[in-house]
């Protein structure tokens, strides 16, 4: 009787402390859930919220609005005084089925952000042309107080002019692509490699919009 008693007390004592990890396990699992949602939150982010494009004085124009928002590895390189650039690509193609499709239009805007530490201002540099690091002459320069004003230019494009209007073909089908991203391989060599493994900068949006017979005519 007493090995009875003693064996029905060990088996209450493991289902308890089984019980007992499960939920151990269980609260551990949340909070690590909760913290990688938390990791998610904070990451960078592009979301294409406007894509129009218009036909006036002749020329097809483009107006674009972007909800683009930098993560803490991207804000914490740019205050250590790392440049990002980004780019925004837009064609206009014509289908053909007997070929590839024939590009009848076609403009890019790049650009370069960098924070100035001793004025401790961001400046935003603009171009039609690729920025490179000492090749900053061609392009138009603006200083912002915040970040996020700086970002506001960025996030929008407005009569932007991609195509003549004269190329575009009333009988033919036509489409806008629309490409927008980070520019990873303006970044030093070293920090290259590492941001291929970090979601902060692996920024891109691409859309594709058929153009429709208004704007064709």
């Amino acid at each position: 009787m007493h090995w009875v008693n003693m064996t029905v007390s060990i088996t209450h004592c493991w289902r308890r402390i089984g019980i007992e990890l499960g939920a151990w396990l269980a609260r551990a699992l949340l909070v690590a859930l909760l913290g990688l949602g938390n990791a998610w939150a904070q990451t960078s982010s592009v979301e294409l919220t406007e894509l129009m494009p218009v036909r006036k004085d002749n020329a097809l124009l483009l107006n674009a609005q972007l909800k683009l928002e930098l993560g803490p590895a991207v804000e914490d390189a740019l205050i250590k005084g790392l440049a990002v650039h980004f780019v925004v690509e837009a064609e206009v193609l014509r289908d053909r089925w007997y070929w590839t499709d024939k590009k009848i239009g076609a403009a890019s805007r790049y650009y370069r952000l960098a924070f100035q530490p001793l004025t401790r201002r961001w400046r935003l540099n603009v171009s039609s042309e690729p920025i490179s690091g000492t090749g900053l002459a061609g392009s138009i320069s603006q200083n912002f107080e915040t970040l996020a004003e700086a970002l506001s230019v960025i996030r929008r494009q407005s009569a932007w002019k991609i195509a003549d209007a004269q190329s575009l073909d009333p009988d033919a089908r036509q489409r806008l692509r629309y490409d927008f991203r980070l520019d990873v391989s303006q970044l030093p060599r070293p920090f290259q490699i590492a941001a291929g493994n970090q979601a902060d900068w692996n920024l891109q949006v691409i859309k594709t919009l058929r153009l429709s017979e208004e704007l064709v005519r």
